[in-house]
């Protein structure tokens, strides 16, 4: 009877070291039932990531601070035509094509409200960082992200009101105005300590500038990756929302370059606008969508603001590629035919002569 007892603990002993069913770090184990305890990894890395990109966003926009003049800043709020033509496109392109998109293609009601408050969301910081690598009007854009995000505090429930009454009650929908404020606040000090530092000394807020700008674009990459890594178990969504999370963001930098032109704005403003139109605060949208909604209905749509995300980096990046094949060209046009224009200007003929006083040198008769 010893001998039967001693196997059957033995046996026992040797099932909980091998048993693959039950880890050693459950809490309650019950056969091949197990309680594991809860996996904060993706908490934890969110946390120390959301921390780390922060501080280098602040760090960047000081940098892109660097860039803007007092004097012209100042002269966009006074003269705010650029800012208006931007107030349009962020609050009333915007929303409506989010409208007529999630319409068009007849996504759920939920999947159409998420669409609607990517549409409604102010414009985010990226576009200052891509605005100066595409020659744009640093100081347009820098007022017109702080613009957009300080007008969203009642530009936001407004259109919410106005278009998601077919698909839901906007009172279900919470607003975070602490987390604007808080962009707000993220934007407007650094951006006012690199004003001062760029008033004070340009030649370092030059180096800074450039610094920065590197840095700006590490940290754009930098976001799509830790936002890949952080909802990698969330990428199961309807091809309905990818094609619009395509669509979206195209829409905007196209109809916003158009509407600037048609407004009489100068070719870099009008660059400057189309960015800030189509690179939204997708960070602000999907704090939104975490507070509005269960986690049942987020399985349905809670990844459309990283697929936004991704393809405005990317035609952003397209746009930039282009601009930069275009002025090389340009340049390189432009030097040939000053070339050629001093050639023929090196050789005087009779008519420049007599333009000149009617005086013409022995070496030309």
């Amino acid at each position: 009877m010893q001998t039967y007892l001693l196997s059957q603990q033995f046996n026992a002993e040797y099932l909980a070291e091998n048993s693959t069913a039950c880890p050693a770090n459950a809490t309650i184990c019950n056969g091949t039932s197990c309680v594991l305890p809860e996996d904060n990894f993706n908490e934890t890395l969110s946390v120390v990531l959301s921390t780390v990109l922060t501080i280098m966003l602040a760090l960047v926009m000081f940098s892109m601070g660097c860039n803007v003049e007092l004097q012209k800043f100042w002269a966009h709020i006074k003269r705010p035509w650029g800012i208006f033509v931007g107030f349009l496109c962020q609050f009333g392109i915007m929303p409506l094509t989010a409208f007529l998109l999630s319409l068009i293609f007849d996504v759920l009601p939920i999947q159409a409200v998420v669409v609607m408050i990517m549409g409604c969301c102010p414009g985010g910081t990226a576009s200052n960082i891509i605005a100066y690598w595409v020659d744009g009007d640093m100081d347009l854009s820098i007022s017109m992200t702080t613009c957009s995000t300080v007008f969203a505090m009642g530009m936001m429930p407004l259109c919410l009101f106005i278009y998601t009454k077919m698909w839901t009650d906007s009172d279900a929908i919470v607003l975070p105005y602490d987390s604007i404020g808080i962009s707000l606040v993220a934007l407007i000090i650094p951006v006012s300590f690199g004003m001062y530092v760029n008033h004070k000394w340009p030649t370092k807020a030059k180096i800074i500038l450039k610094i920065g700008s590197i840095v700006g674009a590490i940290l754009i990459v930098l976001i799509a990756v830790v936002g890949g890594i952080l909802y990698k178990g969330s990428w199961i969504i309807s091809p309905k929302l990818w094609i619009i999370g395509t669509i979206f963001p195209a829409a905007g930098y196209i109809l916003g370059f158009f509407l600037a032109r048609l407004a009489g704005l100068a070719w870099h403003r009008c660059r400057t606008v189309s960015l800030e139109t189509g690179m939204q605060n997708t960070q602000l949208c999907s704090t939104v969508v975490q507070l509005s909604f269960s986690p049942e209905q987020l399985e349905l749509m809670f990844t459309f603001p990283l697929i936004y995300s991704i393809f405005q980096l990317l035609f952003a990046l397209l746009i930039l590629g282009g601009y930069r094949v275009y002025r090389r060209h340009r340049v390189k046009t432009k030097t040939d035919v000053e070339k050629t224009e001093g050639k023929e200007d090196s050789k005087p003929t009779p008519s420049q002569a007599q333009i000149n006083g009617g005086f013409v040198s022995n070496e030309t008769k």
